[in-house]
């Protein structure tokens, strides 16, 4: 066996945009291990777990833009973080007009 490619997020050239359940929020508070407290475009606080994909390749701090999928019970509360935005495609959101933060 060789060794293990490590991804970052260079090597992530595209942008997802939200799709029909999806919702752009900002991190708000680090809550520790992977959760994250995420207030979302639609008015909630929902508490977010970084997707295990995310998890080593990404590093989110408090006030960055994220996109979460509220889960299918819960999702007034609770969500996955599997995307963040960097700062130039959050400029580029704004001029699309997805965020209205």
């Amino acid at each position: 066996m060789g060794k293990r490619k490590v991804i970052n997020e260079e090597d992530l050239e595209h942008m997802l945009l939200p799709s029909v359940n999806d919702v752009l929020g900002t991190a708000v508070k680090m809550l520790g291990f992977d959760r994250i407290m995420v207030k979302c475009q639609d008015g909630k606080e929902r508490l977010c777990r970084v997707r295990g994909k995310l998890k080593r390749r990404v590093w989110i701090r408090e006030g960055d833009i994220v996109l979460v999928s509220p889960w299918d019970f819960q999702s007034d509360k609770r969500g996955d973080i599997f995307w963040r935005y960097r700062k130039n495609q959050t400029d580029m959101l704004r001029q699309k007009g997805y965020l209205t933060m």
